[in-house]
């Protein structure tokens, strides 16, 4: 049983993702059930022992067996922080080789409010199917935080991840939390 509306936030792989757990603590302070989903890039970044505790759900990153149970509440709303170049790519396209994509695909189909922080470098923001798939999905009504003054430049390490808009996510997610019943 769950207390409050249900957040899936989807993890890409970023140096970002290793900053989901005050972004969780947050969320829960405002009412919300978080689970947390990563690709199996963002898997790699994060502290899913963590993350798992903080939530009282398992981190997922794989589809399941189709005959094993669902371990997660249905979705309410969805975050997807940091959002990759590949990830934001594929699926504008509606790709969904992920578990994480899937769950993207299946929300935009359902009307679910999804909120994407995007977190190319500055190089492949420039990238003009990076530019479409940002546009598509804001067609389709993602709302997607990006300002590209803010990405890190390609190969700028550590420094990138204190520059992710997460002041902008609270506030965003605080908005969110209000239109809902």
């Amino acid at each position: 049983m769950t207390e409050g509306p249900v957040l899936y936030l989807i993890a890409c792989g970023g140096r970002p993702a290793a900053e989901l757990s005050p972004f969780v603590v947050h969320a829960q302070d405002q009412g919300w059930t978080v689970c947390v989903v990563a690709t199996p890039s963002g898997i790699k970044f994060l502290d899913a022992e963590r993350l798992a505790a903080l939530t009282g759900h398992p981190v997922r990153s794989e589809y399941k067996q189709p005959d094993e149970p669902d371990v997660l509440p249905p979705a309410d709303a969805f975050i997807v922080a940091p959002a990759t170049f590949n990830t934001v790519n594929k699926w504008a396209q509606g790709g969904s080789d992920t578990l994480a994509l899937g769950l993207l695909n299946e929300a935009l189909g359902l009307g679910l409010p999804i909120l994407a922080a995007p977190w190319p470098n500055a190089a492949l923001a420039r990238h003009p199917a990076f530019g479409q798939s940002v546009a598509d999905l804001r067609a389709w009504g993602v709302t997607i935080l990006l300002d590209p003054a803010r990405l890190p430049a390609p190969d700028s390490g550590e420094q990138s991840a204190t520059a992710f808009p997460w002041d902008e996510l609270r506030r965003e997610l605080t908005t969110l939390r209000a239109r809902l019943p």
